[in-house]
Order: C-alpha cells, then sequence, then structure tokens
C-alpha cells in the first residue's frame, strides 16, 4: 500500500478496538470516537453496562468481555471485530491499574498480578492484533502508559511504573519490527486526570511507618486528596482521537501540563548527567584514552 492509500484508509471511517472501556480513559475513548463518526468494538471484563450506555449508537457500536490477561480472549475478542467491522484501523491498549505498597512489603502476587493487567495485556492483546495489521498494511496502535513511564519516582506504585516502562519499551522495539508493514505505534503518558485510576479502582495497602515520608506522603498528596485530577479525560480522548487522523502521529503524547513539565525537566537533567559523565562512558572502549577524572561532585 502506497503513502497516498495509506492516508486515504486513516481519513474514512475508523475501526476503533479499546480495552479497558468501562471507565476512565477507555470509557472516554469510546464516546470520542462514536461521537467523530468511527466504529467502535468497546471491551470490558465485563461490558453489561457499556451495553445500555450505548445503545444509541446502534451497530455502530459492538460490545465484547475480554478479560487482557488471558490470550485466548485477546485472540476471541480480535475475531469478534474483524466479523463485526472487517477490520481494526485502531488499537487501544487502555486497560489498567495501580494499588499501592513500598515494595518491601509488598505482596508478591498483588505485584504479579498487575504486570498481569499492565504489561501481559499489553502483550496479549497487541500480539492477536498483528497478524491481521500486518494484513491489512495499516493500522495505528495506542498504548496507553503513564508520565511515570517516562521519569518514574513515584513512591508506592512501583509496580505500576515499572510495568509502563515495559510497555514503553515493548512498543519501541514492535515499532522497529514492524517498519516495513506500514503500522503506527503511540505510546500516551499522561499525568493526573480525574477518573478513577485513584479510586476504588486501587486498594492502598498498609504503609509501614518507615515509609510514611515517601509513600504516605505521596498518598496523602495525590492518591487521598480532595481536589482530584487536573485533566480532563474527555479533552483527552478527543486529541487522541484527532491525533490518530493525522498522517503522522508523535510516537509518544504527554497529556496534561504535569506530564509536559515533568517530562521536559527529566530529559534536560538526562542530558545534563549524560554530558557530565561523557569521558567516563566512553573511556569504557577499548580505543578510548583511560583512565579518565571522576567528575566533581562538588
Amino acid at each position: 500500500m502506497s503513502d497516498n492509500e495509506r492516508s486515504t484508509e486513516r481519513i474514512r471511517q475508523q475501526v476503533w478496538f479499546i480495552t479497558g472501556s468501562s471507565r476512565g480513559f477507555g470509557r472516554a475513548l469510546v464516546s470520542a470516537a462514536l461521537d467523530a463518526g468511527h466504529l467502535v468494538v468497546a471491551t470490558a471484563r465485563r461490558p453489561d453496562a457499556l451495553d445500555k450506555e450505548l445503545r444509541e449508537y446502534g451497530d455502530r457500536v459492538l460490545t465484547v468481555p475480554l478479560d487482557v490477561t488471558s490470550p485466548e480472549a485477546a485472540r476471541t475478542a480480535i475475531d469478534a471485530a474483524v466479523a463485526r467491522f472487517g477490520r481494526i484501523d485502531v488499537l487501544v491498549n487502555n486497560a489498567g491499574y495501580a494499588n499501592v505498597s513500598p515494595v518491601e512489603t509488598a505482596d508478591d502476587d498483588d505485584i504479579r498480578a498487575q504486570f498481569e493487567t499492565n504489561f501481559w495485556g499489553v502483550y496479549h492483546v497487541t500480539k492477536a492484533a498483528l497478524p491481521l495489521l500486518r494484513r491489512q498494511g495499516s493500522g495505528t496502535v495506542v498504548q496507553f502508559s503513564s508520565v511515570g513511564g517516562r521519569v518514574g519516582g513515584s513512591p508506592g506504585i512501583a509496580a505500576y511504573q515499572a510495568a509502563k516502562f515495559a510497555v514503553d519499551g515493548f512498543t519501541r522495539t514492535l515499532a522497529a519490527e514492524t517498519a516495513p508493514f506500514g503500522l503506527r505505534f503511540m505510546v500516551v503518558e499522561p499525568s493526573g486526570f480525574a477518573t478513577d485510576w485513584a479510586g476504588s479502582s486501587m486498594t492502598v495497602h498498609p504503609v509501614p511507618e518507615a515509609y510514611d515520608a515517601t509513600v504516605g506522603a505521596m498518598n496523602r498528596r495525590v492518591r487521598q486528596g480532595t481536589s482530584g485530577g487536573a485533566g480532563d479525560p474527555q479533552r483527552a480522548a478527543e486529541i487522541i482521537v484527532r491525533t490518530v487522523r493525522q498522517d503522522e502521529v508523535p510516537s509518544h503524547l504527554l497529556l496534561g501540563v504535569n506530564a509536559v513539565t515533568m517530562a521536559l525537566d527529566y530529559s534536560r537533567g538526562q542530558l545534563a548527567e549524560a554530558g557530565a559523565w561523557e569521558k567516563v562512558s566512553r573511556s569504557a572502549d577499548f580505543a578510548e584514552p583511560y583512565p579518565v577524572e571522576l567528575p566533581d561532585a562538588s
């Protein structure tokens, strides 16, 4: 398929496949895509409520049960989408959640369960869709991460942020592997939004006194605060729908003032540190001068 043909494909009515559609960003994206005139496959563990909410859109929407931790369920859901609409133009891996605990006292099973959804769910659904997208010669994959998946360091949610770092690395590799196939990949990195992410979806495990100044303080400031997230999920959803319609999409889309500020500060710090240690880092190669002075810590 030529570049002009791919551009024409993206302009027409698209088929969106969205995981975690029952709440938060997923639910907002379902509405934004439908309101923009597209067709939507809305998936959730229990899509019964969605059936009622989306009835007004008629046959432009298909609700499908999907537990993203199951490879078989992922393949079944993709097959259902193709049986109904014949193709998938935009695949959105949105399903995810975070529980809170310090690493030292975390329950190992809880950490694994978070990875099952936050990373392996993305893996299963993406892998299930790849043969179809490759045959089509087109398609956009939108992976929901977090600004924390770029900068890290948020006390109490190590499992969540580690999984988001994994999603980013996975997606970068996929983009390189599938470069000849006409596919596009965009990692979405929001900051705080007015969703249920830090509400009933999140379990906050007991925080030992030793971690009150880090995990406890973060819980009080962000996760148990009364002001809520600064971001509007409906605006974010509309931005994503508009962005996907463009001929070029960013590899990473930051959403929210805090996301932009944190990412820019982090990148500037990375550049400064890499520059300060450049001679030391280069000296590890055989052909480089060695030894060299370490940077002055003062």
